[in-house]
């Protein structure tokens, strides 16, 4: 069980905050995936969009790992009305029983493969089949997936942009950004999270991906700049209803679509400028249906993986009950 968490525990979270606790129950072979409010961006991440989608993401990578190990994850969605940081229970029920939880399980060695890459990707356009797929993973969690092309591209850029540039001037994002970051290994920050600064990618010189800069405009030795894609390859996911529930479905998604993207041999990583803003977010949608809400832009690429960011340890985030 304390394995199973682990893997969990590789999934992503805005500023690597790992917003997530697990209950183990022995006797009815059940996990519950709770909200740890200890761990949130109090200026970011002011209605906890982005802690219900880590814990999402940490949910689908519960349900790949029990799927690997044979187990069928049945798995509930705020299963007490009454406690809101119980997001979801997963029980153990028996052995794999349709072809989804296959499809689970091959994506596995994905799992602890996929890192935030946050270096410069090549031009090359990522092939109509491979889109297909991404576009089923997020499918098979109830959530859309539209690649950004034309105008709606440009609109997506221009708002990453405009979000950058007040982030770097808003004092509570200065101090959420400030919080979880370490500039050197000397900084007196848990070394099990966070984002350390190899982490960090090469400073934007040129190009169009708006990258977002954990340094915020600090000194950091060594650290080099680098031209981006001039035409970077976002894809969108959304959800028709803007509710929790509906935070966790895309927070699922986002891991399968990111676990498949990596086992496609594609990077990734985030653009979360624009969500952090309610003024930005909304003209993101799909400018085709002119609905939904998207609630993740990530951009996908062929370039290096990124390093591996700290976790915390099992021990920390795990308790085993009867």
């Amino acid at each position: 069980m304390a394995d199973l968490v682990r893997d969990a525990a590789a999934a992503p979270s805005m500023h690597n905050a790992q917003p997530w606790r697990f209950r183990y129950f022995r006797r009815d072979r059940l996990f519950q995936v709770i909200a740890d409010l200890t761990r949130t961006l109090p200026h970011s991440d002011a209605d906890l969009r982005a802690l219900h989608l880590g814990c999402g993401a940490a949910l689908m990578n519960l349900r790949v790992a029990a799927a690997h190990t044979g187990r069928r994850p049945a798995t509930r969605l705020l299963p007490e009305p009454d406690d809101p940081t119980l997001l979801a229970a997963v029980s153990l029920a028996g052995p794999l029983g349709d072809e989804d939880e296959d499809d689970l399980a091959a994506l596995y060695p994905a799992v602890h493969a996929r890192h935030t890459s946050r270096s410069p990707f090549a031009e090359t356009e990522i092939p109509e089949p491979v889109r297909a797929t991404l576009r089923e993973a997020a499918g098979a969690e109830g959530v859309s997936l539209s690649f950004a092309s034309g105008w709606h591209l440009r609109t997506v850029l221009d708002l990453a942009l405009e979000a950058e540039a007040r982030n770097l001037t808003d004092r509570g994002s200065v101090e959420d950004l400030t919080h979880w970051t370490r500039l050197s290994a000397e900084t007196p920050r848990s070394a099990g999270e966070g984002v350390p600064p190899d982490a960090f990618g090469p400073r934007r010189r040129g190009g169009k991906a708006p990258v977002r800069d954990f340094a915020g405009g600090r000194p950091v030795p060594g650290r080099e700049s680098a031209d981006f894609e001039s035409t970077p390859q976002l894809a969108l996911l959304a959800t028709p209803g803007d509710e929790v529930a509906d935070w966790l479905r895309a927070g699922q998604a986002m891991e399968r679509v990111l676990l498949t993207a990596t086992r496609e041999g594609l990077s990734s990583s985030f653009l979360t400028q624009a969500l952090e803003w309610p003024d930005l977010r909304w003209p993101l949608r799909d400018p085709v249906s002119g609905a939904g809400h998207v609630h993740m832009v990530l951009r996908l690429g062929y370039g290096p993986p990124g390093p591996r960011t700290p976790r915390r340890p099992t021990r920390h985030i795990l308790d085993i009950l009867p």
